[in-house]
């Protein structure tokens, strides 16, 4: 009795070891058609408002970046806690929320129970720079869904469009990503939309770090008082196009955040911001390679965590 108990403790050991490990493999016995199921969903959203690509990517950056890749800044708020929704770098800005309750109710009805919400983010972010001519990357998979979310690491955790270099630097290296990892990360800025409300202090009050023409221009749609909703272009020459076109307007002096343009502004970032400039397939790689890595900080896995049957409720 004794070695048979050993065998099944070492069995479970081995198990457990085995399931906290993500894997690209992870669903093929229990959901084969995952990958299809949230491609065409996104094909479908992307087609329809280009901009979903770059709010999935954006979302899924958001929470990676509060206590893991976990799903937590889909959480609704309840009584025990306050979410990550209306946190600072947050509130009125990220989207996405409502197609991932579709690919969701779409994955639910071929695989019951089966796929974490966190793992659907981490796929509906790596179709949605495909669809939109980005690079591609294999996913590994096998994460949990949090049971709670945190308002106060959002707000400590997610750099704000106000940072400068070195607070840039040191809240990714406090994820474990280089310098390097969040040039290129900074990349996604290729694609998406910024509300005024997040760069008017840069136009208006930032005359050295600013071309003027593209600052004039911005004020246009975005007056010193006021309109903190319009929308403008985090990259003006291809918004709706994953490239290296962001690079280029940081050489230009028309990064439209302040944070943006820090990556050129002199500093130790230069570099990486010409390379990428000229290089759209250094910017790929390097991309692919900090996308890996943010996409498996502090997963919860095994035992841990739950498989969401609603992604803004613990069940």
């Amino acid at each position: 009795m004794g070695s048979l108990s050993s065998t099944l403790l070492w069995l479970l050991i081995c198990a457990t070891i085995i399931d906290a490990q993500l894997t690209p493999n992870f669903y093929a016995r229990t959901c084969p058609t995952l990958q299809s199921i949230v491609r065409d969903t996104m094909a479908q959203a992307v087609a329809k408002e280009p901009r979903m690509g770059a709010s999935m990517l954006r979302l899924f950056f958001h929470d990676c970046f509060v206590n893991g890749c976990d799903a937590s800044v889909l959480l609704e708020d309840t009584p025990s806690f306050k979410g990550e929704k209306n946190a600072y770098a947050n509130q009125n800005s990220l989207r996405g929320f409502k197609l991932m309750d579709i690919i969701k109710k779409n994955v639910e009805a071929k695989c019951k129970s089966t796929v974490s919400c966190s793992d659907i983010l981490a796929l509906a972010a790596r179709d949605g720079v495909v669809l939109l001519g980005g690079p591609k990357w294999t996913v590994s998979l096998g994460r949990k869904d949090s049971r709670t979310a945190s308002f106060e690491a959002a707000n400590v955790n997610l750099p704000p469009p106000t940072a400068n270099l070195a607070t840039l630097i040191s809240l990714f290296a406090a994820k474990n990503l280089t310098a390097r990892d969040m040039t290129a990360l900074s990349g996604a800025h290729t694609i998406g939309m910024a509300r005024c409300s997040t760069y008017r202090s840069h136009i208006y009050n930032e005359a050295n770090n600013i071309n003027a023409a593209f600052a004039t221009t911005k004020m246009a749609t975005c007056p010193s008082i006021g309109g903190d909703d319009n929308l403008a272009p985090l990259d003006t020459s291809t918004p709706n196009h994953f490239d290296n076109g962001y690079f280029r307007n940081l050489m230009a002096k028309q990064g439209l955040l302040h944070s943006d343009q820090e990556l050129f502004n002199g500093g130790s970032q230069d570099a990486w911001v010409r390379l990428y400039a000229r290089s759209n397939y250094a910017l790929s790689k390097d991309f692919v390679v900090a996308m890996l890595k943010m996409g498996s900080i502090s997963p919860l896995t095994g035992f841990s965590g739950e498989i969401r049957r609603h992604c803004r409720f613990v069940n």
